[in-house]
């Protein structure tokens, strides 16, 4: 079957387009830039259609052959969104009419009642798109979820940074209304499986997971998975949610354009008010996915120390919950880091050949009482200190210990990546990498990256910060130098 994905760039339709792939659908993704799908790992598996919904006569191309087109755009956080996102459906209703496709799918947002419309222009934007697509003459699934549970996702980014910044938090009467999330990997299984519907479907679906919660409640559970104290909520009643947008967009990165819409239509209940969608795409076997678990599988690299999908485009995650390197910036919770770089006068050889030998009687190559107090410091504090040392002088291998750190990952001649066991409010990563420069040189690259936990994780790095430069300057300034020496006597 072939398949027209709309938003490939963003987070719904840059992890359906995937998934289609895998189940062995034909996929066409549709974009206005398509340089913006150039470096996404499934690129070559799937064809890009440059074109822009807002201008029609650019469609017929991408639309011809189509099976099954996925709407999966909006324009949240512009000015005149609505305005934008009624002509964009108009034009995709009428291409797909056009050129003969059997389904439309949208994924959309809850109905609001009457009475809340005016309250949620984003919703009533939504519920308007779907009413669209369901007059375009094409069969059409609209889907309508509440928060999606996945790190990526614009409410949940929002849910994670306020309950993990906050430890105390003034909020308004909207936390209070009712709200049925549901995980990111149902959401995606619910739209692959629309594709199969059958001719006589055109009607919208709520979906949702098996949880009906507050907000307040999904910001004590999200503290809960993530190992924080439970969270002190006071709340005030004159916090509208023209006043709330505004707090979240200074607590927290989530832009405000999209904060404000969001929070506005947090101010009614979003549940879903039937389950007709499984009749024709059943539940799993295990049930659908509950709250903890989505916030489990959101956080999921994070547990596992496996977190170059927070900070390097060198990986891609195999789960739809966490984070891909094409999702905002401002998406995937905190990462901080220090990164230095250096050319050395050496081969890669040489350089891996010091970086090897860190730690235990070689030390940290800089500022030794540094690290020394930071060890005495978190012995004080009954973490593990200095006191490991290292197995063996030269060699390291993964899983041993190395004074207060814990070897993750070892390349040979190339990556050396350790994590952190010393007491911390949250998890910290060193990587050393050797890699090679032109004339037989290398060049050398470190990392520290810093993902922290709670309010007192961001005040720990604002407080070790300014000393940074000293500490991993001085690092990489003399391993650097190391690798030199090493070079000059062999």
């Amino acid at each position: 079957m072939r398949c027209l994905v709309t938003g490939a760039t963003g987070y719904v339709g840059g992890r359906l387009a995937p998934r289609l792939l895998a189940e062995g659908h034909t996929v066409r993704c549709l974009a206005r830039h398509a340089g913006r799908l150039r470096d996404v790992p499934w690129a070559a598996d799937a064809e890009i259609a440059e074109a822009d919904l807002r201008a029609p006569e650019t469609l017929p191309a991408a639309f011809d052959g189509v099976d099954v087109a996925y709407y999966l755009v909006h324009s949240l956080g512009q000015a005149g969104f609505a305005k934008a996102d009624r002509e964009a459906a108009a034009n995709f209703a009428a291409a797909a009419r056009g050129a003969g496709v059997r389904r439309i799918v949208y994924l959309g947002g809850p109905e609001p009642a009457a009475a809340d419309r005016a309250e949620s222009p984003h919703l009533r934007s939504r519920a308007e798109v779907g009413r669209i697509l369901l007059a375009s003459g094409v069969p059409t699934a609209v889907l309508r979820a509440a928060v999606i549970i996945g790190s990526g996702s614009a409410s949940f980014e929002m849910l994670r940074y306020l309950t993990e910044r906050l430890p105390v938090m003034l909020t308004p009467r909207w936390v209070r209304s009712r709200v049925q999330p549901v995980a990111v990997r149902d959401v995606l299984r619910y739209l692959a499986g629309c594709a199969t519907l059958p001719p006589e479907v055109n009607r919208a679906f709520d979906i949702g997971g098996p949880d009906v919660l507050t907000f307040e409640a999904m910001m004590q559970r999200y503290a809960y998975v993530a190992g924080l104290r439970r969270r002190v909520v006071v709340r005030v009643r004159p916090l509208t949610p023209a006043l709330s947008s505004y707090w979240v967009g200074l607590v927290t990165p989530v832009p405000n354009a999209i904060a404000r819409p969001l929070v506005e239509s947090l101010t009614h209940e979003s549940v879903a008010h039937e389950h007709d969608i499984a009749r024709y795409v059943p539940d799993p076997p295990g049930g659908l996915t509950g709250f903890d678990d989505a916030v489990r599988l959101a956080l999921a690299k994070v547990r596992d120390a496996a977190v170059e999908t927070r900070w390097s485009t060198a990986s891609v995650p195999n789960a739809p919950a966490e984070p891909l390197p094409s999702d905002p910036g401002w998406a995937g919770g905190t990462a901080y880091t220090d990164v230095r770089t250096r050319a050395v006068d050496a081969p890669p050889a040489a350089l891996w050949r010091v970086i090897e030998g860190v730690g235990g009687e070689h030390g940290w190559y800089s500022f030794p009482l540094a690290w020394a107090v930071r060890g005495w410091l978190d012995r004080l504090v009954g973490g593990v200190g200095l006191r490991r040392g290292r197995r063996d002088p030269h060699h390291l291998r993964v899983g041993e210990a190395l004074d207060f750190w814990r070897v993750e990952e070892i390349e040979p001649g190339r990556l050396l990546r350790l994590r952190a066991e010393m007491r911390l409010p949250g998890r910290a990563w060193l990587e050393m990498r050797a890699e090679p420069a032109d004339g037989g040189r290398s060049r050398y690259v470190q990392r520290a990256v810093f993902l922290p936990r709670g309010l007192a994780g961001h005040a720990y790095w604002s407080s070790v910060a300014p000393f940074h430069a000293v500490v991993f300057g001085g690092m990489a300034r003399n391993i650097a130098r190391g690798a030199e020496r090493v070079a000059a006597r062999s």
